[in-house]
């Protein structure tokens, strides 16, 4: 059961109501912003909604049985704050977000709770995007805290891994293009391998501030994971880290960090598991 001021609750009850829509939605970086459905901006609790235009979201299906409540959400990327390049990077990815309604006459009324959840897929066409809300259920379809693997599970250089990447990080230009996935930066005299696994940033050109993870280093030659939204261009400029494969070897020897290996690489394997049922079913 909802709570709704009596003053909100009279309005609702009235002939005539005043109701807009607003989102809040707060990103994975802390960023926090604020949309709204009225033709004019407003401010709740001292958060800005800006007005948005284009905007079109689905009804919200809601179960009884645990499964996760989901509706869509499409806009025109037309709002500075929403751009296709911070899309495709991922920087809305499990944002939070919290849809409610206010009576944009009086503020002081209160808000209506309508959702909570956070941001699944999101897809960009042409100027639009769509992108899915899952509500809190979604939670209990993880798996949350860690898992035993024979791989670490820390980010390179976070605060797990604690490694400094100074070191591992490489300021260069992009000398020949493929295609949007696939170039050349002829000053990396690395061996095969070493960047594989790594992030490429560009700092410059039309993909300026965009991350993409590297499926492949080998002779200079870059290939990127996904291609880039847009076309590369000689003489971009690019930040690329060194890339890890998760597996202790690695960490004792490239980067020099086992201590802080924040894998199992001793736990039985699956060809352990089954060489151990194996020998079991001969004794019988």
């Amino acid at each position: 059961m909802k709570n709704i001021d009596p003053d909100l609750q009279l309005h609702l009850d009235g002939t005539t109501t005043t109701l807009c829509t607003c989102w809040h939605v707060t990103r994975e970086d802390g960023v926090e912003l604020g949309f709204t459905d009225h033709d004019q901006d407003l401010t709740v609790d001292a958060q800005l909604y800006k007005a948005a235009t284009g905007f079109t979201a689905t009804s919200v299906e809601s179960k009884a049985d645990f499964s996760v409540d989901n509706m869509d959400l499409e806009g025109m990327l037309s709002s500075n704050e929403i751009s296709e390049t911070d899309i495709l990077n991922g920087r809305y990815d499990y944002a939070e977000v919290e849809i409610f309604m206010v009576n944009y006459e009086d503020l002081s009324q209160g808000k209506i709770y309508l959702k909570r959840g956070r941001m699944g897929e999101v897809k960009v066409n042409s100027s639009q995007f769509v992108a899915e809300l899952r509500g809190l259920s979604q939670h209990l379809q993880q798996h949350i805290g860690r898992v035993y693997t024979s791989s670490c599970d820390a980010i390179l250089g976070d605060s797990r891994c604690t490694k400094a990447l100074g070191a591992f990080t490489f300021a260069t230009t992009v000398t020949s293009v493929t295609d949007r996935q696939i170039f050349k930066a002829s000053a990396l005299t690395q061996a095969a391998g070493y960047f594989t696994g790594g992030v490429v940033t560009f700092t410059s050109g039309d993909n300026d501030d965009l991350e993409m993870e590297v499926k492949e280093f080998e002779g200079t030659k870059i290939t990127l994971a996904l291609p880039v939204p847009y076309q590369i261009q000689v003489g971009d400029t690019i930040s690329i880290v060194a890339g890890c494969d998760k597996t202790s070897a690695t960490c004792a020897a490239k980067f020099s960090n086992l201590i802080n290996f924040r894998g199992f690489p001793d736990i039985p394997g699956t060809d352990a598991i089954l060489e151990t049922a194996g020998t079991a079913e001969l004794r019988r």
